[in-house]
């Protein structure tokens, strides 16, 4: 490139002087870094000098295109979101014990421990408290986490003579003699696979996916269940998983406008294959919200399933100074800066470091930077 052509690359005229010091520009690349930054949260960035070397006394007499101020305020970065009040996660029991189904509960219905969830040759089969699934069957000799939560149950349901831990013995062979003598059970003292079905607490029928009458064989689907109390499902874009931490508080806004509390009980990132050429594969963000407390249940109680509004807040910053994110500038030494606009008409660039960003604004901090301060902004 001869000299004449770069010359007129940065000025527009040929052969006119360069300009001593050119601004720093609010380029594509920018706005893409910062969204970046917004994405995580915002970043400190502290300025590392301007695009010249300088310290921040450079002026310049031309004015920016729009100005903004600095101001004091307190910045949220939230955001609502659609979410579908019902009861959270549907889990489906499976058929284990084979026969004919001679009863079912109806859609809606609420089980507890000991109850029948379904009958099967017009024998029960258990709802029974517990993390571990029914996976084999307890018999004198068996050890484990099942059998431990097996005794639990049997004596919440008022059986005794045996210690409560993970050894099934002759004791607990016992108590599972009276409890199937209780239910017009085979006085075996073991339980069979299947005719046991473990939920961590009371559970709802959501479906039923077989009929009275049909025959049922293991693995076979008959019903599905989910939580007694209400929760709300929000589906999240992953650009916004920051908001929905576990145990995180969440605003619920019912269809009604009442306002009720809630915290993020479950996440878990769900991936969609698509289906080829029409349709790409898609990642979401699946969030369970429980609704807090006796007075939030009730708030939610006349309405089975209904369309809400969750307001998450990923970050809070109070009494701090902001500026509109377009205010910020990258800086050649690295780093952002903001142009501050001087009483005389000059402009100066000078080293930010940012915090939180939300609503369109960023937290920032730098020497000589206080509320009112007016900076440049793009037109």
């Amino acid at each position: 490139m001869t000299e004449a052509t770069t010359e007129e690359t940065l000025t527009g005229e040929p052969g006119a002087e360069p300009e001593p010091h050119r601004r720093p520009r609010r380029t594509r690349r920018l706005l893409a870094a910062l969204g970046v930054l917004a994405a995580v949260g915002g970043a400190a960035a502290a300025g590392a000098g301007l695009q010249d070397g300088g310290s921040g006394e450079d002026r310049d007499d031309r004015r920016p295109p729009a100005t903004a101020e600095v101001t004091r305020q307190t910045l949220r970065d939230s955001r609502t979101e659609d979410g579908e009040l019902g009861y959270g996660t549907s889990t489906t029991a499976t058929g284990r014990v084979p026969g004919t189904v001679t009863q079912l509960p109806e859609a809606g219905e609420r089980i507890t421990r000991g109850e029948a969830l379904y009958r099967v040759d017009d024998e029960p089969v258990l709802l029974m408290y517990g993390a571990v699934p029914a996976y084999r069957e307890l018999r004198p000799g068996a050890e484990g986490r099942d059998v431990a939560q097996l005794e639990r149950n049997l004596k919440a349901l008022g059986h005794d003579g045996f210690t409560v831990d993970d050894t099934y013995t002759e004791a607990t062979a016992d108590a599972v003699r009276q409890w199937q003598q209780d239910l017009g059970l085979e006085e075996t003292g073991t339980v069979e696979p299947g005719r046991v079905v473990f939920a961590p607490a009371a559970v709802r029928v959501d479906t039923l996916d077989t009929e009275e009458g049909a025959t049922t064989a293991p693995g076979q689907k008959v019903l599905s269940y989910t939580a007694t109390a209400q929760a709300v499902t929000v589906e999240l874009d992953t650009a916004d998983r920051r908001l929905a931490e576990p145990g995180a508080k969440v605003d619920v806004e019912l269809p009604d406008g009442t306002r009720v509390d809630g915290r993020v009980s479950e996440v878990t990132t769900e991936v969609d294959p698509g289906n080829g050429a029409e349709e790409n594969p898609s990642t979401k963000v699946k969030v369970l919200v429980a609704l807090d407390g006796a007075k939030a249940q009730q708030a939610a109680a006349s309405y089975v399933l209904a369309s809400v509004d969750v307001s998450f807040t990923a970050g809070e910053r109070e009494d701090v100074l902001t500026v509109p994110v377009a205010a910020l500038v990258a800086l050649e030494g690295g780093g952002f800066g903001v142009e501050v606009v001087e009483e005389d008409g000059g402009t100066s660039y000078v080293p930010v470091e940012t915090g939180l960003f939300a609503d369109g604004r960023v937290e920032i901090s730098g020497d000589g930077i206080t509320a009112g301060t007016t900076v440049g902004m793009p037109a």
